[in-house]
């Protein structure tokens, strides 16, 4: 077998594993959301302890991603990757096998945990297993698959939750991972970052102040903005990640270090990452329940009516990444954004009580298209705007603003939404979900505006990377 041959058959392990993996930690963050009310059939426990089993998840994977990332530059990417994959299938087993909510609850988090290694690994390892000049093709592929999780997590969840049992959004998992392991071990190359000793203050200043931050969140909602405990978690967990910043201004070898944010590219691409995930999170969290309360459908019929939307990645962000090879990733981000903001203002001038599945058909597909354009150039400008040795730690903080972002955007809409409306009666929901929809299309067309901020096309690690870097081949892969 020819060396381009092995190499074209390692790109393809790579994507398809790396892909995988990527889908099974997005497909999480939601996927329990439409299994809730069978969950407490036969679990029980109170609707405290059911947030709790979403929430549990977002907390420990959005807190962990950037800690998971410097343990992969540290330690071997592969071998951390395996190491996250194995915890994730683990707690998967776990969650499926639970007899009550405490378990439940506790394998979620662990499932969490899991996903903050292996997730922010799989952009690294794709990156050192495809050629650059096709890295926006790989790229694409990779964001499709992964839009593709996080919009249709209340849509696989429903369908198994109604046809099947909730246990199998869990057991879907475990399959998955058991076949990926070999896989990994033997089709991906191993790949380290600096080699600098572990930032332990670093870790401890950003795992703690990111957890602070986002239970204030994930709970505001829940127990009250003005609750102690909510009101403590914001305002210490800014506190540490003030203190984060300053420590890694000054500190030798830091986690993260500060010098990035001094391109525009990294500074821009993370703002709208951050404000992407804001607005469509909360979203799609309000449209699902708008689909099936209000309109009446089963979550199987409302997770098919959103596949405009939600499938469109699958068919544009290909597409996406052809294009930004071609023209930069920057007015494909850009163009994506605006549409997916025109996207959810259309929605928000269109919902009724009884509004017909074809006027809200336009606002989907526009949606659709706008974060298939976005998901596969942005992981090109991300893993681009660094040298690449500080591709891993780059790729673990725009995953963890984006989690941020997330939980942010489900907090404040559903905060706007209880504000205006409620659950009381379809006018009622409608009242709230309207501003909702207007705020989060108003995020993500900042976040439109924050891309244009990124630099024009250029060569990768111009801003950021020292000239021993740029000699340096991207990754340093190791055979094996």
């Amino acid at each position: 077998m020819s060396q381009q041959t092995a190499r074209r058959g390692g790109t393809v392990w790579a994507l398809v594993i790396t892909s995988v993996a990527g889908f099974m930690a997005a497909l999480d963050n939601l996927v329990v959301t439409t299994a809730l009310p069978s969950i407490r059939k036969d679990l029980g426990g109170a609707l405290g302890d059911l947030e709790w089993t979403v929430s549990a998840y977002t907390l420990t994977f959005a807190v962990l991603l950037m800690f998971g990332a410097a343990l992969g530059d540290r330690f071997g990417r592969r071998r951390l990757f395996l190491v996250g994959l194995t915890v994730f299938t683990g707690a998967s087993a776990a969650a499926a096998m639970a007899t009550g909510i405490n378990g439940l609850i506790a394998a979620r988090a662990v499932q969490g945990v899991g996903a903050a290694i292996m997730m922010p690994l799989t952009l690294t390892l794709l990156t050192a297993a495809v050629p650059a000049a096709k890295r926006g093709m790989a790229y694409g592929i990779w964001g499709a698959v992964n839009g593709l999780a996080v919009a249709s997590g209340p849509l696989i969840g429903g369908s198994l939750t109604e046809h099947v049992s909730w246990h199998w959004i869990f057991w879907l998992n475990v399959p998955l991972g058991l076949a990926l392991l070999p896989l990994a071990r033997l089709r991906l190359a191993e790949s380290y970052g600096t080699g600098a000793p572990l930032d332990v203050p670093g870790t401890l200043l950003a795992s703690g102040g990111l957890f602070g931050i986002v239970y204030g969140l994930v709970r505001g909602p829940a127990d009250g903005w003005t609750s102690s405990l909510v009101l403590t978690g914001l305002f210490a967990g800014t506190a540490l990640l003030v203190g984060f910043v300053g420590y890694s201004l000054r500190a030798k070898n830091p986690m993260l270090p500060m010098r990035l944010f001094r391109s525009r590219a990294f500074s821009g691409i993370n703002a709208a990452s951050l404000l992407m995930f804001l607005g469509m999170f909360g979203s799609i969290f309000l449209l699902s329940q708008f689909m099936q309360g209000v309109l009446g459908y089963s979550p199987t019929e409302a997770g098919l009516r959103m596949l405009p939307w939600t499938g469109m990645p699958m068919l544009a962000a290909p597409i996406a990444g052809i294009l930004s090879d071609r023209i930069g990733g920057r007015p494909v981000v850009a163009t994506g954004l605006f549409l997916q903001a025109v996207g959810l203002g259309w929605m928000a001038s269109v919902v009724a009580p009884g509004v017909s599945y074809a006027a809200q058909l336009p606002a989907l597909i526009i949606s659709g298209i706008g974060m298939g354009l976005y998901f596969a150039p942005a992981a090109n400008l991300v893993m681009s705007s660094v040298g690449s040795k500080e591709q891993g730690i780059a790729s673990g903080a725009n995953n963890a603003l984006r989690e941020v972002g997330g939980a942010l955007g489900i907090a404040i809409m559903s905060s706007i939404f209880s504000a205006q409306g409620g659950y009381e009666s379809a006018q009622n929901f409608v009242d709230g979900l309207q501003p909702a929809l207007v705020t989060g299309s108003a995020v993500v067309a900042v976040a439109a505006v924050a891309a244009l901020l990124i630099p024009r096309r250029r060569s990768a690690h111009t801003a950021v990377s020292t000239p021993a870097e740029e000699a340096t081949p991207a990754l340093e892969p190791v055979a094996g």
